[in-house]
């Protein structure tokens, strides 16, 4: 087993039968192993550095029916709520104020957003803080929309993929298509964009074979980001009484992915930390590099309810940067609060 990963190391990846055998056969020492040979990764390509960035949810409405999903368009239990532009900037004011240097911007399909305000509020935060980076996590577009977001001064954009199996991707999407979200992600890159992807882990029907699928497809797309996290069941949806995705499991895809693929910003997620108090920091050791306290106004973060049990919903902003930088700490890394471009994305720029 630990040929198996220092072979991993050596090559930055494995065949799929090694790859199935090294999820499945995993004990605790060897676990270890892998944290300790992910850690000295991403050592080497980030130092120590974990990356803050600030979340802003700007909408709970969504036109899609993901079936996970509590703000999917048909939970009529859902709390909808819209930021406006001034909202939208008052926490970027907040956030800059704090330190932060990129603003993730992130909502439901939802087509009020149309290009037009998207471009405006985009220039807004552009023009008042160019020294920053703006990122959007606002689901499927057209290459033209995006396009149109980039020339506006977005810098990233988060999509995750979900998960490579087109069966499961049917059944967690009965409205999408598999092929168009594979194609936004390659049009976004090709735009120029630093880009996310990402899968879940937990979802029912889910099997070893897809989270190989799922590491096969992020080493020939080579995103710039990579977001994994738990599946956790939202009361509201058709998948309520399935039990939330494995820590143990996230860990260990952390580990491998960075060691796949070592210059990736990794986040640590909240799902993570919603699933364990000490989940964040666990994410870190395991190769994350990056975390998102959340700056959306404390009045409407309840309301953007993607899974039940989410937390730091009720605190604020500069709370919320204490709390993390104290985990940052505890794990043994140091808060950077610049930008924190994907190096070789910036060395190639």
């Amino acid at each position: 087993m630990k040929s198996l990963i220092d072979k991993l190391v050596l090559k930055k990846d494995l065949p799929k039968g090694e790859l199935k055998f090294l999820l499945e056969n995993l004990n605790d020492e060897i676990k270890v192993y892998l944290i300790e040979k992910s850690d000295q990764v991403r050592r080497k390509a980030y130092g120590d550095k974990v990356f803050m960035r600030g979340l802003i949810e700007i909408s709970s409405y969504c036109e899609r029916n993901c079936m996970y999903c509590g703000i999917r368009k048909d939970n009529k239990n859902a709390q909808r709520y819209r930021l406006t532009e001034e909202d939208i900037i008052m926490c970027c004011d907040e956030g800059y104020r704090l330190g932060y240097r990129t603003f993730v911007l992130q909502g439901g399909e939802d087509g009020y957003f149309d290009d037009e305000r998207v471009v405006r509020f985009i220039g807004a935060i552009k023009t008042k803080y160019p020294d920053t980076r703006v990122t959007l996590s606002l689901g499927e577009k057209t290459r033209a929309s995006y396009e149109s977001y980039f020339k506006a001064g977005a810098d990233r954009y988060l999509l995750r993929h979900e998960t490579a199996s087109k069966k499961l991707y049917r059944k967690l999407h009965p409205d999408m298509s598999y092929e168009n979200r594979v194609q936004c992600l390659y049009n976004l890159k090709d735009i120029g964009y630093q880009v996310g992807a990402g899968f879940m882990i937990g979802i029912p029907g889910q099997k070893t074979e897809d989270f190989i699928n799922d590491l096969k497809f992020l080493k020939i797309l080579e995103p710039h980001m990579i977001g994994i996290g738990p599946f956790i069941p939202h009361k509201d949806t058709a998948f309520r009484n399935f039990p939330h995705g494995s820590l143990e499991m996230t860990e260990t895809l952390l580990a491998i992915i960075r060691i796949m693929l070592p210059d990736v910003l990794l986040p640590a997620t909240t799902a993570l930390g919603s699933i364990d108090g000490r989940g964040r920091e666990r994410g870190l050791r395991a190769g994350a590099n990056v975390v998102m306290p959340n700056l959306s106004p404390v009045e409407v973060r309840e309301k953007y309810s993607l899974y039940d049990g989410k937390i730091c919903t009720g605190d604020e902003a500069a709370h919320c940067r204490k709390c993390i930088e104290g985990r940052i700490s505890s794990a043994g890394y140091k808060v950077d609060m610049d930008v924190g471009d994907n190096f070789l994305w910036r060395d190639r720029r």
